[in-house]
């Protein structure tokens, strides 16, 4: 036989990545402890009473974390965005009206999700990098019909977050509305109750706060979004696997709907052990600890934060670049000399370092955070990094 495409030559991966792993100390994927990574690396069949048992676990601790008693927790094959297409699919119907609560990037994305279903929805834009105000929320909710409302905990792309989210979903539901939540970043990190605060639809990621790897997302339905829109829904939805009844048949009915992403399955089993081996008790405290940390540290070195404490989120921490500074420049320094990665952002002239997972470490903030000055440094700012190192180690030494 002849060819008629010749066989490309490609360099393997040992020549393209960097001769140090990178301290991933951005907004995501995070690093992964050596147990998931290991369970990364084993193939079984997605079928059989292996599997069944291991997805039976996955639910039970699913359930766990996200604080709630349903029994319609479901993984998904795809990214935090792949699970919030999943929810705003099966719950939002055609014609809808859907009130999206926008801070940011991403919540806006949810609104786009809601459009893409033939949805109407309408924006709430929250601006000056401001969690929502309850009250506006609910002045909207009396002008019109809504039957769902959309939003995010914490708004990765500008560090806001929703610190009132308990009282917005209360409100929602007064006024008959499903809710639909993206946790991606923050399930984990921060309290979030499903079921106390009555919550429809919960969304996260893997590679984010339950230190997974990317590519693996889970979800979690109500029991009563579950049987008023999904379980009786007449009209199918635009997604055949993300059609929540079919997947149904395979994460509770031991059936098939298509082949799963096993590896990725069993890494998020062992995720979610170690989140419940840790409990969420001391996995926030954890995480509180050492984002305020890392912020008072950043602060004492001289620069600034972006949003006020008021309305921050822990989970990704967005630092203010000096106008004479260049912010790739100080991503780029930190990345060849220190080895150390964090994030830009989506047209804002800030820096974010996330603080999900195994990122919220005593050891990689200290690394951290003095690659950040270095850096800074390195590109024209003048820092106090002593102050920003001292301050680091004392805010940790009086809370562990």
């Amino acid at each position: 036989m002849i060819e008629s495409v010749n066989a490309p030559r490609i360099v393997p991966l040992e020549h393209i990545l960097p001769d140090e792993p990178l301290l991933m100390m951005g907004a995501g994927p995070v690093p992964i402890p050596q147990k998931v990574a290991a369970a990364n690396s084993i193939v079984i069949n997605h079928l059989g009473e292996t599997m069944n048992r291991v997805i039976g676990q996955v639910k039970e601790m699913g359930r766990y974390v996200f604080q709630t008693t349903s029994s319609h927790v479901i993984g998904v094959s795809g990214p935090g965005s792949a699970a919030m297409e999943m929810a705003v699919a099966n719950l939002v119907l055609p014609g809808s009206r859907v009130l999206c609560i926008c801070n940011g990037y991403f919540s806006r994305r949810m609104a786009e999700l809601v459009r893409r279903v033939r949805a109407d929805p309408v924006l709430l834009e929250v601006h000056d990098n401001r969690g929502a105000d309850p009250e506006a929320v609910e002045r909207m909710l009396q002008d019109g019909r809504f039957d769902a409302v959309t939003l995010v905990q914490g708004e990765t792309s500008n560090t806001v977050c929703n610190t009132r989210l308990d009282r917005i979903t209360r409100i929602a539901k007064r006024h008959g509305c499903l809710v639909i939540v993206d946790a991606v970043c923050t399930l984990s990190t921060m309290p979030l109750e499903m079921d106390r605060w009555d919550v429809d639809a919960v969304i996260t990621g893997g590679q984010k706060g339950l230190s997974s790897i990317p590519g693996v997302s889970l979800l979690a339905f109500s029991e009563t979004a579950w049987q008023q829109k999904i379980a009786h829904r007449e009209e199918l939805p635009f997604h055949w696997c993300l059609d929540a009844r079919l997947a149904d048949q395979f994460w509770n009915q031991k059936s098939y709907h298509y082949t799963a992403p096993v590896s990725g399955i069993l890494a998020l089993h062992e995720a979610l052990r170690l989140v419940c081996e840790e409990t969420l008790t001391r996995r926030f405290y954890r995480h509180r600890l050492c984002s305020e940390a890392l912020q008072a540290g950043i602060e004492a070195m001289g620069l600034k934060l972006l949003v006020e404490k008021e309305h921050r989120l822990n989970s990704v921490v967005g630092i203010m670049v000096p106008q004479h500074v260049s912010a790739d420049r100080v991503r780029d320094h930190m990345s060849r000399a220190h080895k150390v990665e964090i994030s830009g952002a989506f047209g804002l002239n800030i820096l974010r370092i996330g603080q999900m997972g195994e990122q919220s470490r005593a050891h990689n903030l200290f690394r951290t955070l003095h690659a950040l000055g270095s850096s800074m440094r390195a590109a024209g700012e003048i820092l106090d990094m002593p102050a920003g190192m001292a301050e680091l180690e004392r805010y940790l030494s009086n809370g562990i």
